[in-house]
């Protein structure tokens, strides 16, 4: 895959709105697994209402010189016995010689939870599990398949994503989150047992704080983390990357453990036109690519965004080089 200014900038499909891109190398080739985002009008809110999205449609790359290819519906939410609405940002992993697709929706009472389909087929279709994973809640799985076979899942989102109703460890639908001065919510991450399918223990808080070991705390908007999480290895260290939400941006923080604590390091990307900002970042034929969205399709509308991607570079030290999306 080529650098391309113009490719960077032009939305990989426009024939429908997509958003939330999982990026990974299956099979030899890039397949995309992102929402899929209804040519619809809806009044936004902070619940993420506007977000009504009911199935996923998977996508693939060759190369930068091809044309990204729509595989179809690979999952609806019809076929989701457990799921009432809102099929919200997915992720996708190989292992076991089967495909898995990790998804959040809302169930029957309307609190959000993660489902997990199989495929033998890196495209679909996908064939959901009857029930969603046993202590499951919130947002925006990823899941990292480490060197060594175990798997991890990252997930968590504020607001419309419910997290902060979460910190007594039962849903309280009531719940606010910390006073700014206090430390931030973090996302949590669990190992997955080894058919992928349910947690090996209870979801644990990841820890995230600055060079001097402080957390960061609720009230840093342009470092706290809001949602998104994605976990890559880089050199032998794992990169935690994150939306900040209010403030836009896409950043990361580093460890030396899947499970963290993590240190930030600083911005991946700049904020994009639309409120929401989500991404991944992939290695592919020797070079890194940040996959991300923004709203430029549909002229700034925040439920009907496009997926995008650019080449990633990093410094010796191993940091990230921020990357502005229009220049």
């Amino acid at each position: 895959m080529k650098n391309n200014d113009v490719k960077q900038k032009e939305p990989i499909v426009t024939h429908i709105y997509t958003a939330d891109p999982s990026a990974h190398v299956f099979e030899g080739k890039l397949y995309i697994y992102p929402s899929h985002d209804l040519d619809i009008t809806m009044e936004s809110n902070d619940n993420g209402d506007q977000y009504g999205m009911t199935d996923y449609h998977i996508l693939s790359l060759e190369d930068n010189n091809t044309t990204c290819v729509d595989h179809g519906e690979a999952l609806h939410i019809k076929d989701v016995p457990w799921a009432r609405k809102q099929m919200w940002a997915p992720d996708a992993a190989y292992k076991n010689n089967t495909y898995y697709l990790y998804f959040p929706a809302r169930d029957k009472d309307g609190i959000f939870r993660i489902g997990v389909a199989t495929s033998p087929n890196p495209a679909g279709p996908f064939k959901a599990q009857e029930n969603y994973i046993e202590g499951s809640f919130s947002i925006d799985p990823a899941v990292l398949v480490d060197d060594d076979g175990r798997a991890y899942i990252y997930f968590g989102g504020l607001w419309g994503g419910q997290l902060e109703k979460w910190q007594t460890g039962s849903y309280n639908p009531d719940g606010v989150g910390p006073d700014s001065s206090a430390p931030a919510i973090g996302p949590r991450v669990a190992e997955l047992t080894d058919d992928m399918l349910s947690f090996k223990s209870a979801p644990q808080e990841i820890s995230i704080v600055d060079e001097d070991g402080n957390p960061i705390l609720a009230g840093d908007e342009e470092r706290r983390y809001f949602e998104g999480p994605w976990m890559h290895k880089y050199n032998g260290n794992y990169y935690l990357s994150y939306s900040t939400g209010t403030t836009h941006y896409i950043v990361y923080a580093m460890s030396k453990s899947p499970t963290g604590p993590f240190v930030y390091k600083g911005r991946i990307l700049n904020p994009v036109v639309g409120w929401t900002t989500h991404h991944s970042i992939v290695e592919f034929e020797g070079k890194w690519y940040l996959f991300y969205h923004d709203s430029s399709l549909s002229g700034g509308e925040d439920n009907k965004r496009c997926v995008k991607f650019t080449e990633l570079t990093y410094n010796e030290d191993g940091t990230i080089r921020t990357i502005d999306p229009y220049k």
